[in-house]
């Protein structure tokens, strides 16, 4: 007899193409806590990929769904929806004056930012856009191509001409990679998928001068490290900058679809009707629940809770790298850490999912948690706790029952 996990792996396998590699079987989420289909609970330090910046089933959230969803799901954009200029105002008023173009996914923000760099530069034949080593910005073709990492681009030949790579954190690279065919720098304050790398204050004033420098476009990519998972609302304030455009997706929506591209006015109005569009993009459902996503960001103060909580988690954190040989680096901003080991982290991951923390892998040996925003304290020492007797476990040590907390051979 199948158990009901073994029941709907099945059914994947059958069905499903095999993009991904599936650990768990999830069933239902509560705050910070998912259920599996056979009723294990864990701790999600993953969020979905820094998606459920709210946890799993804020009421809010779910209470501005419904009343959106019992009056209008879905329009065309050959129409005005009242939640979709709310939204855009919303993310004007935080930003200090941008205009918004609405999508579906990270991939399709970084799309528009492409597009929007090349509309700009077309009649000057300036197309390229200088890219960071280690980024990621998607995998359709072009945010493909934009990709700082090989091994995302491998099979896929010929790869989309018009990006250019430099160091990530180092000025000088980048101003070598620029030419007179250059339009755009296209970055990320946090590097999520490239290991938890963070963007030095002074790397990003230098990119910003360089681009005005130059009459380049500065373009941030904030899928990944937006929305308060930093500290801030937008990674790219920590340095005190203002990009040009920037792209959104992920938590902007607390777990529905919707991507975004915030640009300054001036840029904006580059784009005109039948230059780019999106079916989805901007739906009243989408922008009701991003609406609702914001404001209980603000009012929760949840921008300032994951500085507090992030700056506790990693202090806590950086003593394990002192106890533990293999650990060699913690870093992070905000409740966006990245945990590096000398070695592969798989098996570590394994031990803290079998543990009832779930994680997310970077790219190198890295290991990135990315609890919700409206995480509590208790959680954290919870998974503090795993962390520590995985990490154990993964030296293959055990712990001296006489005097609590040494590992021992």
């Amino acid at each position: 007899m199948t158990t009901r996990t073994e029941d709907i792996v099945n059914l994947y396998q059958q069905y499903v193409m095999p993009t991904y590699a599936p650990a768990l079987v999830l069933t239902r989420g509560r705050g910070t806590k998912v259920w599996d289909a056979d009723g294990k609970v864990y701790l999600d330090f993953s969020s979905g990929i820094a998606v459920t910046n709210l946890g799993h089933g804020h009421p809010r959230v779910l209470a501005a769904m419904r009343e959106q969803a019992e009056q209008l799901v879905h329009v065309s954009n050959l129409h005005y929806n009242r939640p979709q200029a709310l939204l855009a105002r919303k993310l004007s008023i935080l930003t200090d004056g941008g205009k918004s173009f609405f999508c579906n996914s990270g991939a399709e923000a970084n799309e528009a930012l492409i597009k929007l760099a090349r509309l700009r530069g077309h009649a000057t034949g300036r197309f390229e856009i200088v890219c960071m080593r280690n980024s990621f910005h998607g995998r359709t073709l072009a945010t493909m191509a934009a990709t700082g990492q090989e091994r995302i681009r491998e099979g896929f030949d010929p790869v989309m001409p018009g990006f250019v790579y430099a160091e990530f954190n180092d000025l000088e690279s980048v101003r070598r990679a620029v030419t007179e065919r250059t339009g755009a720098i296209l970055l990320e304050a946090v590097q999520g998928e490239g290991g938890v790398q963070v963007a030095t204050t002074e790397f990003m004033r230098g990119v910003r001068a360089l681009c005005d420098e130059r009459d380049l476009l500065m373009f941030c990519d904030e899928v990944q490290c937006g929305m308060g998972r930093t500290g801030k609302w937008f990674g790219f304030q920590h340095a005190g900058v203002a990009p040009d455009a920037f792209s959104l997706a992920k938590s902007l929506g607390g777990g529905y679809a919707i991507g975004a591209v915030v640009a300054q006015p001036a840029l904006a109005n580059v784009m005109e009707p039948g230059k780019h569009a999106s079916t989805f993009g901007g739906s009243p459902l989408a922008c009701a629940t991003a609406l609702a996503v914001i404001e209980t960001i603000a009012q929760e103060k949840l921008v300032e809770r994951a500085a507090s909580a992030g700056a506790r988690f990693k202090q806590a954190l950086e003593k394990h790298a002192d106890r533990f040989e293999r650990i060699r680096d913690v870093r992070g901003l905000g409740l966006m850490i990245g945990l590096e080991a000398d070695r592969p982290v798989k098996e570590l991951a394994d031990i803290l999912t079998d543990m009832g923390l779930i994680t997310v892998g970077g790219k190198g040996n890295v290991i990135r948690f990315l609890p919700p925003l409206t995480v509590r304290d208790n959680e954290i020492d919870e998974a503090l706790e795993m962390i520590d007797d995985a990490l154990t476990e993964w030296h293959g040590l055990k712990i001296d029952e006489e005097e609590t907390g040494n590992a021992t051979s």
